[in-house]
């Protein structure tokens, strides 16, 4: 199996968890990285034996690259892949996969009349945890999905993170930041959503930060920061999603889904791992499950090495830019739907992923 050259744009904090997780596969390999600060490229490539460094354009210019992995901040993430796919690059963006709707409708259009990869985080859905749930399922061990509950409950970012401004304007708030994991793990368990119809709202009208050099700055808030949607499934399935910043305190699960001969519960949905539990009709109790996948690597960068088997045996990717696409229209129709107070229907439609195999490699479908 060839391997694929990845170039990294963007070396935050998030980069070095992929560099580590993509140094363990023998299909991909990092050999650049870019940066606006083109310093901090050098430092990055230095501590991590990557060959090549330097700017954005030398890198989108390199031929040797084969897959650009833009992890620069979400406002960037249209212009960085649009430049990518047309220097024939294929993509896998970090969520989400634009701010803005139609242009993640751009990027998929043109890496499928580019005849390109286009993939997007979150990725955790490959990971053995999801996997496990989709497989429990698909096997009927809570009978057919009648409904699920999805939870995101937090204080906010203002409390741990050093400059947390840009998760309190547009193309942030608690839906965009955390909203793709729920969402994702929704449509890869029980299929794409149809319709929503949602309230929303900003509590605080201004945060505060609490700590580093900025502690004591006040955000203006210029998004929602509680959401509360009521999504209608293809498969007729009904749930809600909440994702907020303004709770202080919670225990309610992750990810609840009911069937009619029980109710699993699922993971975090920002992990890879478990735990998953059950407890059906007949049991007595909960029950925990043994997880029944166990990927190559259980960490971001299993997206990318999921990209690498589909080039390689003609597959779609299954963190692919069409289901980020999808989750894309799910958060703009949620906040819509809230703004306008009409339930709507989703356009941007996707299949759901197929699931992992035991050995992806040798069984990619």
């Amino acid at each position: 199996m060839p391997c694929l050259k990845i170039g990294i744009i963007g070396v935050g904090n998030i980069s070095k968890t992929y560099i580590d997780h993509l140094g363990k596969l023998d299909t991909v390999k990092v050999v650049a990285c870019a940066d606006i600060n083109e310093a901090r490229a050098h430092s990055v490539a230095k501590e991590n034996s990557i060959q090549k460094s330097g700017s954005v354009k030398e890198l989108l210019e390199d031929s040797e690259i084969d897959l650009i992995l833009n992890l620069t901040a979400p406002k960037a993430h249209f212009e960085v892949a649009f430049a990518a796919l047309n220097h024939g690059k294929h993509v896998y963006n970090e969520k989400p996969l634009s701010v803005e709707r139609a242009e993640g409708e751009k990027l998929v259009n043109l890496a499928e009349s580019n005849s390109l990869m286009l993939g997007c985080a979150p990725d955790t859905f490959l990971g053995s945890g999801l996997q496990t749930c989709r497989y429990l399922i698909d096997e009927g061990l809570i009978g057919y999905p009648i409904g699920f509950n999805a939870f995101m409950l937090s204080a906010g970012p203002e409390s741990w993170h050093p400059a947390p401004e840009f998760f309190y304007k547009r193309g942030g708030g608690p839906l965009f930041d955390m909203g793709p994991y729920y969402l994702t793990a929704i449509v890869s368990l029980l299929g794409p959503i149809s319709k929503v119809s949602a309230f929303a709202r900003a509590s605080y009208p201004v945060r505060s930060i609490k700590q580093g050099d900025l502690a004591g700055t006040e955000i203006n808030v210029e998004t929602p920061t509680h959401h509360v949607a009521a999504l209608e499934l293809k498969s007729g399935v009904l749930g809600q999603l909440q994702t907020s910043f303004d709770v202080h305190a919670s225990n309610i699960p992750c990810i609840e889904i009911y069937g009619s001969e029980g109710t699993l519960s699922v993971p975090d949905p920002n992990t890879f791992d478990g735990p998953v539990s059950v407890r059906t009709r007949e049991g007595s109790g909960w029950e925990d499950r043994a997880l029944t996948y166990h990927p190559v690597i259980n960490g971001r960068g299993l997206g990318i090495y999921d990209l690498a088997n589909a080039l390689e045996f003609g597959f779609g990717p299954r963190a692919s830019g069409k289901l980020a696409l999808h989750v894309l229209d799910a958060m703009h129709s949620i906040l819509e739907s809230a703004e306008s107070g009409r339930a709507l229907d989703l356009r941007l439609q996707v299949d759901q992923p197929s699931p992992m195999g035991k050995d992806p490699v040798k069984a990619p479908i």
